[in-house]
């Protein structure tokens, strides 16, 4: 249990359940997942529900809001952002995860994109899939680089299983506990 487990975000009130699916309340796919079977109605909430539990395990939490990141999709305040999640149609073993933050200059969405590649992919053992591939939304001012980063930790984990090495793919935040 992560050390972060009991910052949810105060009550429920302008947060859907994580049971729902509510499309007006999660960004659009993206490009990323434009090739892909899109999750959505109790598929997208089914593996949300398991993105909180794994995100809570992990740490990934989003510091601005003070909860966990998977909160994201379920705050009524923010309903362009968050995750959206589509399996690759060649390759049903692989999930695509697209992350739209709140702004186009969130500067969390490096750490917690890379933060949440590894909570999926570090617990894979607890999902269907053999693999998420993570990308940030092309809104974002940086996305070009954070990609870049998230497709060379995606290539390094297919090769060798290994999340994290002493490299310089490491989130930009040296003190990320993930």
């Amino acid at each position: 249990m992560s050390l972060l487990s009991g910052l949810r975000g105060g009550s429920d009130v302008g947060f859907d359940s994580y049971g729902t699916f509510v499309p007006e309340r999660n960004p659009d796919p993206g490009p990323f997942l434009s090739e892909t079977a899109v999750l959505t109605g109790d598929d997208h909430a089914t593996f949300h529900r398991l993105t909180m539990d794994l995100f809570d395990e992990r740490g990934v939490y989003d510091m601005t809001f003070g909860y966990n990141l998977a909160r994201l999709n379920l705050d009524h305040r923010h309903p362009d952002a968050g995750f959206r999640y589509g399996r690759e149609t060649d390759d049903s073993s692989v999930l695509r995860a697209e992350f739209t933050p709140t702004t186009e200059f969130c500067p969390q969405s490096d750490t917690l994109t890379v933060g949440a590649f590894r909570a999926w992919n570090g617990l894979s053992d607890r999902h269907e899939y053999d693999r998420v591939r993570v990308r940030v939304s092309p809104n974002h001012h940086q996305s070009a680089s954070i990609n870049d980063k998230l497709q060379q930790l995606e290539t390094r984990y297919r090769q060798t299983g290994e999340l994290r090495t002493d490299g310089g793919d490491e989130a930009s935040d040296d003190s990320v506990p993930f």
